[in-house]
């Protein structure tokens, strides 16, 4: 199986893991893909210790990404008990930050770094989602396809259905 997902790589196809897909693309090493040998990262139990089910602020912090552009804040749904990003070690997390592979973070509603519950479950550096080397595997824990229609906002009838 790994070969047909390399040879389906190396084709230029893409690759997005949404929630339990982004805790197998970094299980199966295709994230963050630094060294490819080894596993480099993990996505482990919320520091709450329970599931956790909310609309959370994202801000795109990356450019590195083909699935979308760096300035964005996004408005959207989690639901995890095991979320919780963490790096095999400060170099790892280093290197994922020198190559701009960090896409998405958890903030509060000003797009600034902050604590639980506006980072639902303690991942370090407020980590939502990472990309690999070449910006065409994206995987991350809130779920966007969880909000494809304006009713499915939680406020959308205080705010009408407009488009966000």
């Amino acid at each position: 199986m790994e070969g047909e997902i390399r040879h389906f790589l190396q084709e230029g196809k893409l690759i997005l893991g949404i929630c339990n897909g982004f805790q197998t693309l970094v299980k199966s090493r295709l994230l963050p893909a630094l060294d490819g040998n080894a596993q480099e990262a993990t996505l482990t139990f919320n520091d709450s210790n329970r599931f956790e089910a909310r609309w959370v602020y994202l801000k795109v912090c990356s450019s590195k990404s083909v699935y979308i552009q760096e300035g964005q804040i996004l408005y959207l749904p989690v639901a995890h008990a095991e979320g919780k990003f963490l790096t095999r070690d400060e170099g790892v997390l280093q290197r994922l930050r020198d190559a701009s592979q960090i896409v998405f973070k958890y903030v509060n509603p000003e797009g600034e770094d902050a604590e639980y519950p506006y980072n639902p479950n303690g991942s370090i550096e407020n980590i939502a989602g990472v990309c690999d080397p070449t910006g065409r595997i994206l995987g991350m824990m809130p779920h966007p396809e969880r909000y494809v229609e304006p009713f499915q906002h939680p406020r959308w009838q205080r705010e009408g259905l407009a488009k966000q």
